[in-house]
């Protein structure tokens, strides 16, 4: 899967200096990154609420189908700054093994110990 990731950012890289015309992710970049962050949050809104019906009854498919939109605005957005998956999967590598509390606390400006994690 890791070549779907790769694949899709160099899509995402060829198309961020792209026509407008010519893709949505073009279009995306061409009105900035209050618009990519925009739909980063909505994507964001959408899996919270897929995941709520699903928690009620509700298809744990659209669970993953909104994470899968979450995911790509996100690469959309780390593409902006020039960063990519790899980027992500380090940071995520260098956290394994670490106990979630240890690394937050490693975190500048972090407690060791709050209510979000």
């Amino acid at each position: 899967m890791d070549d779907l990731l790769t694949a899709l950012d160099k899509v995402l890289a060829e198309r961020k200096t792209a026509s407008p015309d010519s893709s949505y992710v073009a279009a995306l970049n061409a009105e900035g990154l209050n618009k990519i962050l925009e739909k980063v949050g909505e994507e964001a809104t959408e899996v919270i609420l897929a995941a709520k019906d699903a928690a009620e009854g509700g298809d744990p498919e659209e669970v993953v189908k909104e994470v899968a939109d979450l995911w790509f605005h996100a690469m959309v957005m780390l593409a902006h700054f020039d960063l990519s998956h790899t980027d992500v999967l380090r940071v995520l590598d260098e956290r394994m093994g670490l106990s979630g509390l240890a690394e937050k606390a490693a975190r500048k400006g972090h407690n060791a110990v709050s209510d979000d994690a």
